[in-house]
């Protein structure tokens, strides 16, 4: 989650998922492709009325729109029609409790990219979570994960070995015991779709030559 001014956003995407929403075609017999209206149904086939929330395309800046109305959808709304985005914005939503999922972009100030030592500190630590889901929500769909320390305008990482480190650890954590409820929702259907359950784990230790090469062993 990344922010933020109120950006005008693709209203029509909730009249664009009806109740009834279309079934897909998985992966599992055929080339591999990372369609994000593949994510946008996927999401609304699970959410829409369960939770009453629905992905949505965006502009630059994404951002978390809760209900307008006691009747109405909240929107996760992921930038530019960006696929890692999505997997990013619904990576926070998977985390975010009842009371804050009322709250535009969950209650939180976004502090912007050049942030002090300070604040970076407490960045990485609050995007240990959503990272780690959003590799393992990669892994499920078989994209590539890219980590993120997000201030390139500032000073840097505050601990970006550290901050990988903690990442990794956190996604062998779930991967024993086990996801946020929504999320692991969100990850077997992207498992199911894509066809990767079978090469989760597989695909993660490869991955980690990539993120973390100094400590690759780690489980």
């Amino acid at each position: 989650m990344h922010g933020k001014s109120l950006q005008a956003v693709d209203t029509t995407g909730v009249a664009k998922f009806p109740l009834e929403l279309p079934a897909l075609k998985s992966h599992n017999s055929q080339p591999m492709t990372h369609n994000p209206d593949d994510l946008i149904t996927l999401f609304n086939n699970l959410f829409r009325e369960s939770y009453r929330t629905v992905l949505v395309r965006g502009g630059d800046e994404p951002e978390y729109l809760p209900a307008s109305t006691a009747n109405g959808l909240a929107q996760v709304v992921f930038a530019r029609g960006f696929f890692a985005s999505a997997l990013h914005e619904i990576s926070h939503w998977c985390i975010a409790g009842e009371h804050r999922r009322t709250l535009y972009d969950y209650g939180y100030w976004y502090c912007p990219d050049g942030r002090t030592h300070e604040q970076q500190q407490a960045f990485e630590q609050v995007e240990v979570k959503p990272q780690a889901l959003e590799w393992l929500f990669a892994l499920a769909a078989g994209s590539s994960f890219h980590i993120s320390v997000d201030n390139l305008a500032g000073d840097g990482a505050a601990d970006e070995h550290g901050f990988r480190r903690r990442v990794n650890r956190q996604v062998a954590q779930y991967l024993e015991q086990g996801l946020p409820k929504r999320a692991q929702m969100f990850f077997d259907s992207l498992a199911d779709f894509y066809g990767t359950r079978g090469r989760i784990r597989e695909n993660w230790q490869r991955d980690k030559q990539r993120i973390l090469p100094a400590e690759a062993e780690l489980q």
